[in-house]
């Protein structure tokens, strides 16, 4: 999958969307994410609440924004980069684990939040869609496949894996502290996210080998 470079309102644009997504997690840190309102995001990233709608719907998809920052374009790229003979179940697999199960960005304080808030938890969860599109290119780029179909129908697949995964992940808790929006996290995220994938490998497999000629 090849890039070109961004042009200037390009840039300007990611630095806009940049600043929202810091100004609402500073923010939400700070304040609490109940008590923080689009305005004052906008506000802080210097921009009206008119531009900060161009960008995100809700104060939650901000700041759910600023933890996962563009990981749905990272996991395409990470699979786009990988050499041409490795499998690409493998691929995608690695990819992900890689972007979704980093222990260190699972011990930030921006996870802690969204743990910790149900509202922010399902935005959370339901940003694995966006993985759809870019995945879904890089996977027909691979397997220099025509049918745009299945490819779509593939990464489609892999998100709504990645996303059983984290909900079984996040429990919400029982007892006296699921008033309060607690979580038990559930098992190993990085061995749920393979559970979930393993499902797929054999239909990405057949996608791969259609594309490969038959050994002589």
């Amino acid at each position: 999958m090849t890039t070109r470079p961004a042009g200037l309102r390009e840039r300007k644009k990611q630095a806009t969307r940049e600043a929202l997504r810091k100004a609402a997690l500073r923010l939400a840190l700070e304040q609490g994410p109940e008590n923080v309102r689009v305005e004052d995001i906008a506000e802080a990233a210097g921009v009206s609440p008119r531009t900060y709608n161009n960008y995100f719907s809700s104060r939650e998809h901000a700041i759910v924004a600023a933890v996962t920052a563009e990981r749905e374009e990272r996991v395409a790229a990470a699979v786009a980069a990988r050499a041409s003979d490795t499998r690409l179940a493998d691929a995608v697999i690695d990819a992900i684990l890689a972007h979704y199960a980093d222990p260190d960005e699972h011990r930030n304080d921006g996870l802690l939040l969204i743990t910790t808030h149900p509202a922010l938890r399902e935005v959370f969860v339901s940003t694995t869609d966006a993985i759809s599109h870019p995945l879904a290119a890089v996977i027909a780029e691979r397997t220099s496949t025509t049918d745009e179909f299945t490819a779509r129908v593939l990464a489609a697949s892999v998100a709504a894996a990645i996303r059983v995964a984290l909900e079984q992940w996040l429990q919400p808790t029982a007892g006296a502290l699921a008033g309060a929006g607690f979580v038990v996290t559930t098992g190993s995220l990085p061995d749920l996210l393979r559970a979930a994938l393993a499902p797929l490998v054999p239909a990405l497999d057949a996608a791969e080998n259609e594309q490969r000629p038959a050994p002589q």
